[in-house]
């Protein structure tokens, strides 16, 4: 179930956050926030703490060593090491973060991870960005777990000091991209997560994901909801409400709807719904 769990202000606008659990597997929590003067002690977690900075930097110490967290850098501190945080400008600074879960990348890499906490991998940064937003947005799970899959892919072949950028990985598999299609069409209304079609089809996420937009040029995520928009512009020509035809092609609310709808075809449904029957071919006389 997502959650938007908690939203909370502390010491008026000196510190502001957000936090929640959302509906994606690996994800133990989200969390946003903006603080002026607020300093960290010296604390640990169960889980991988995957950080950027918007606004600012963050001044840390790792194991006994001192880092800075910029904005143009990504920041990852293994589960059960002590660190702390405070501004390292005096106009505070805004972060983000995904707790990420313990076994999504691993103890074996968590020593590496003390000694090297920095990346300085924009397109790392770019995906991690693009999963925040997905995470913010209920009945887009499918994309945040891609991104999710791709953004730890990546990480773990920074900690293995092997290249970031998979070329094995990219290989064609036209035959699991059209698989992965057709579980697709069979539940466009149900969806289906990264992890469930890994299962059926035996194949890595990652894999799935790379594999399907080399195939078709688009990933998984988007062709399900280019396949929903197409099933909601239906219904809303049959004369089906706004409300019923977002929950009827699979989207979560009629908001959700409405921001894919405007995306893919620049016109938002009430509107589309309006405009049915407009050129219609007049039905002949009653006799």
């Amino acid at each position: 179930m997502y959650n938007l769990g908690v939203a909370a202000s502390q010491a008026g606008d000196s510190a502001r956050v957000k936090a929640w659990r959302p509906a994606v597997r690996g994800v133990a929590e989200v969390f946003h926030a903006h603080f002026t003067d607020h300093v960290y002690p010296l604390h640990a977690h169960e889980s991988w703490t995957l950080l950027i900075v918007d606004y600012g930097a963050v001044h840390y110490d790792l194991d006994r060593h001192a880092y800075d967290a910029p904005t143009e850098v990504v920041t990852l501190l293994p589960p059960y090491v002590p660190h702390n945080g405070q501004s390292a400008t005096p106009h505070g600074f805004r972060k983000r973060v995904l707790y990420l879960d313990e076994d999504l990348l691993g103890d074996d890499l968590i020593g590496t991870a003390v000694d090297t906490p920095v990346f300085a991998d924009p397109l790392l940064r770019r995906g991690i960005d693009h999963t925040h937003h997905a995470l913010q947005h209920p009945g887009d799970e499918l994309e945040a777990e891609s991104l999710l899959a791709l953004t730890v892919d990546r990480i773990r072949r920074h900690l293995l000091r092997t290249d970031p950028v998979p070329q094995r990985a990219d290989a064609p598999d036209p035959a699991t991209a059209h698989l992965l299609r057709d579980l697709l069409n069979a539940r466009v209304v149900e969806g289906l997560s990264l992890g469930q079609a890994a299962a059926v089809l035996q194949r890595h996420p990652t894999h799935l994901v790379r594999a399907f937009r080399r195939e078709f040029g688009m990933p998984p995520h988007q062709y399900l909801t280019s396949r929903r928009v197409d099933q909601a512009r239906g219904l809303l020509l049959s004369g089906m409400p706004v409300a019923e035809a977002a929950v009827g092609s699979g989207f979560y609310d009629q908001a959700h709807l409405t921001r894919h709808f405007k995306r893919i075809l620049g016109a938002n449904p009430g509107g589309f719904k309006r405009t049915a029957g407009v050129g219609r071919a007049a039905e002949p006389p009653r006799v």
